[in-house]
Parts: C-alpha cells; sequence; structure tokens
C-alpha cells in the first residue's frame, strides 16, 4: 500500500496488514504532519463522487519541538537551627506547649554529643581474651582443683575436650577454605 502525505511531498509504502480497518494515526517523516490513515481498500469502497473535485492544500509548515531546558537543582545549604525543636522555648512559641522545667536547659557541644562507647568489636576481643584466660587458668590449676574438689574432674575433662573440639572444628575450616 502506497500512501501520501497531505503536504503532497512524499510518498510511503506499507504492508497492506499495517492498516486496521478502523484506521491508524501515522506520521510523516519529512514535514512532521500527523494524520489519521485508512486503508486504501476501505476508501476505495465508498461511494465515488461523479466528478472529483481537485482539494489544493498549502503544506503546513514545521514547527520545531521545542525542549524545555532541565532544570538544574541548586545545592543549597540548610543552616543549622539556632533552636531546638523540643526545647522549652521553642514549643511554647510555635505550639502554646508550656513545660515547667527548673533544670536549666544546656548547651551541647558537638564533642559532648559524640557517644563513647567500647563498641562491640573491642567488648568480642575481650570477651575471647577472657575466655582463653579463664581456660588457661583452669588448665594450669587442674590438678590442684581435682586434689581439693575429686567430684570436679569429671567436668574439667569435658570442658577440655570440648574446647579442644572447638580448636579441631576452627582448625579443619581453616585449612579447607
Amino acid at each position: 500500500m502506497i500512501i501520501t502525505c497531505n503536504c503532497g511531498e512524499k510518498k510511503f509504502t506499507l504492508p497492506d496488514n499495517s492498516i486496521p480497518s478502523s484506521g491508524r494515526l501515522v506520521q510523516c517523516g519529512y514535514c512532521g504532519l500527523k494524520w489519521k490513515q485508512f486503508p486504501v481498500d476501505e476508501i476505495t469502497k465508498t461511494p465515488s463522487i461523479s466528478r472529483p473535485r481537485k482539494v489544493i492544500s498549502k503544506p503546513q509548515p514545521v514547527q520545531p519541538i521545542i525542549q524545555k531546558p532541565k532544570k538544574t537543582r541548586k545545592n543549597i545549604v540548610k543552616k543549622p537551627r539556632e533552636i531546638s525543636l523540643y526545647s522549652p522555648e521553642y514549643l511554647a512559641k510555635k505550639h502554646g506547649i508550656k513545660i515547667n522545667d527548673t533544670r536549666p536547659v544546656k548547651t551541647t557541644n558537638k564533642i559532648e554529643k559524640e557517644k563513647i562507647s567500647f563498641g562491640f568489636y573491642n567488648s568480642l576481643i575481650v570477651f575471647i581474651f577472657l575466655v582463653i584466660a579463664f581456660s588457661r587458668i583452669l588448665y594450669f590449676s587442674q590438678n590442684f582443683i581435682i586434689s581439693y574438689l575429686p567430684a570436679s574432674e569429671y567436668y574439667l575433662n569435658y570442658f577440655f575436650e570440648s574446647i579442644r573440639n572447638i580448636f579441631e572444628i576452627w582448625k579443619s575450616l581453616v585449612t579447607n577454605y
């Protein structure tokens, strides 16, 4: 099927089945004009006029698509608040909430705000160190403890056997991977 743009400048070849009987919106690649195209067979089925009229249409000027420039975001530096949102002065001024607090409001410096903690890994290292120290103390004082508490021999042997098993597991994990 050959279709012609309404501007008369360009003709296009399309497969016959590309335009359904209900029509399809097409656009000229030359002038950019859009129109609804019906199949050529549908047009020829309509009753023909005895005298064809000549329709002269002016080519419509192509309107260039104007793209707006993208807005760039300005880096706005937020000012730090001079007053805390939870201070009694702010709550009283903004929301009408009065808090009767006799304690003076402390101004906190950046140094005071930092939380000082021992940390997870430091705690873990200290715990491992204490477990190793405890097991070594038990190992070297094993004979002394058994001489005063003979019933503890079974528990001490079980404890050291468990420690050896854990050590072997870790050793095999490290060597295999």
